[in-house]
């Protein structure tokens, strides 16, 4: 039986879905809320995307309320409606007033993370919904665990994970659990419509610096070696060994290169590594609009990044991609297998910058 019963199915006209969600996240669970408009056609989708960075700290509020994720949701035709003012408590506040008076008749919770905190939240944004939640293992030793479960009417199963098994596993298993909506692999595979104006915004900035549209025997390589946390981040230094290598000899000697970076990163880094920039490279940051990125990975003909969304982007975009990972969470290695090259750290415990050079290097050539 579908944790959202059939007749509450039929009946409502509209439904809320929660979740705290990065760009790698939505790659994925884009296609999962495809296929649920496909199969309830009358019902209008509303998505709040949680910041779990919410903050009181208002130097931080710029980044957190230009979250390039936002673009990207807001342009899906099956979202009505996309919250995106929940960087601080008091916008928090407000986004919870607004959604009760839609009076939803379903909330979903599909966070991962402080999950009675977020079984708390789809209550106060549904009073009367039918509200579904993941629920954990309640802390004898907190009490508020446990009326914040019972605030849920039904629960997520436990996703049963098996040897090989990918992240997109787990979010089919979610929606086949909610509503009976199945998806087979193909459904699966990540896709990203670019609208024609970035396309063409793409293509002039390559074009602004010197680099043909056609590039038999010189190929253009991006290369992304942030993420959010120390862990996953590879040192700019190490890009500029990389380049190196490449340019030395190989099939790679002719090579572009396109170095990204978040806004609040690409000065720093650029400091990092003025000194011994490689030929014919270029600095990048996406700081107008989401689709900057993706329009600009579709040129390449080569994606190197580490484990963020990148990496899931050039899947998206069908652009090969060598993938920079920990042994910790192989479930988030790159969908399309056939594209895709991972290098992964020697151990478990190290983090992505235990990797060489040298080692992504002869990954590179071998392609």
């Amino acid at each position: 039986m579908p944790l959202i019963p059939q007749e509450q199915l039929a009946k409502a006209d509209k439904i809320l879905f929660i979740a705290h969600l990065a760009i790698g996240d939505f790659t994925y669970l884009q296609n999962g809320f495809k296929a649920f408009s496909e199969a309830y056609p009358h019902l209008r989708i509303h998505l709040w995307i949680d910041e779990v960075r919410r903050t009181n700290d208002r130097s931080k509020w710029g980044y957190l309320k230009n979250y390039a994720l936002y673009d990207w949701a807001e342009s899906c035709p099956f979202f009505e409606k996309v919250y995106r003012r929940t960087y601080s408590p008091d916008l928090l506040a407000e986004s919870i007033t607004q959604a009760q008076a839609e009076a939803y008749p379903i909330v979903i919770s599909l966070a991962t993370l402080r999950r009675p905190q977020y079984a708390r939240l789809a209550r106060a944004c549904g009073p009367q919904a039918w509200v579904v939640g993941m629920r954990g293992k309640a802390r004898w030793y907190v009490p508020s665990d446990f009326a914040a479960y019972r605030k849920l009417d039904a629960s997520f199963a436990a996703f049963q994970t098996f040897p090989g098994y990918h992240i997109t596993d787990e979010y089919a298993d979610w929606f086949m659990q909610l509503a009976n909506v199945r998806m087979d692999r193909q459904q699966r595979f990540p896709y990203i419509d670019i609208p024609a104006h970035w396309q063409q915004q793409a293509r002039e900035q390559l074009a602004s610096w010197g680099i043909p549209a056609r590039r038999e025997d010189a190929p253009l390589v991006f290369i992304n070696p942030f993420a959010k946390t120390r862990k996953r981040c590879w040192p700019v230094g190490r890009v500029a060994d990389l380049i190196g290598l490449l340019q030395a000899q190989g099939k790679w000697r002719h090579a572009h290169f396109i170095i990204n970076a978040t806004p609040q990163e690409i000065e720093q880094a650029r400091q990092e590594i003025a000194d011994r920039l490689p030929a014919r490279t270029f600095w990048f940051s996406a700081d107008q609009n989401f689709y900057q990125l993706p329009a600009l990975l579709q040129c390449c003909d080569l994606v190197v990044s580490v484990e963020t969304a990148v990496m899931h982007l050039a899947n998206a975009v069908h652009v090969p991609v060598v993938a920079l990972m920990r042994r910790k969470n192989p479930e988030w290695a790159p969908f399309d297998k056939a594209n895709s090259r991972v290098v992964m750290a020697a151990r478990r415990s190290d983090w992505v910058d235990a990797i060489p050079a040298e080692q992504v290097r002869a990954v590179m050539e071998a392609l």
